[in-house]
């Protein structure tokens, strides 16, 4: 059975980092990809950051690029997202997801395995 289990989120204030963890079991790291997506509330789920475990080649959404690092440790099955220079738009409800795949994406139907979700909120 794949489970995921996000972590690390918080209250941080704007300007300020965090670093979500997501611990990934039951999937063999290789040949799947990883992502994390988020959600405010009355806003669609939008898929912010992936990684292909093979080559750790990433894909971020224009509003995270260049403040949010996404990063794979594939001997702790383990994927990390770090966030800096938050936002108080970046307030929402992260997930992970995991799809046995090659191909690095953001579309939420892509991915089959979910994580529960962590709170950030970014005080302004």
């Amino acid at each position: 059975e794949v489970q995921l289990q996000a972590s690390g989120g918080g209250l941080v204030q704007a300007g300020g980092s965090l670093r979500l963890s997501c611990a990934v079991s039951g999937l063999t790291f290789g040949n799947s990809a990883i992502a994390w997506f988020r959600q405010a509330p009355g806003k669609e789920r939008e898929g912010i950051a992936c990684i292909v475990s093979d080559n750790d080649d990433t894909v971020y959404s224009d509003s995270v690029k260049g403040r949010f690092t996404i990063a794979s440790d594939n001997a702790k099955n383990t994927v990390y997202l770090q966030m800096n220079s938050l936002k108080s738009e970046d307030t929402a409800v992260y997930y992970c997801a995991a799809a046995r795949s090659s191909y690095g994406s953001r579309d939420a139907t892509d991915y089959r395995y979910w994580g529960q979700g962590t709170q950030v909120t970014v005080s302004s």
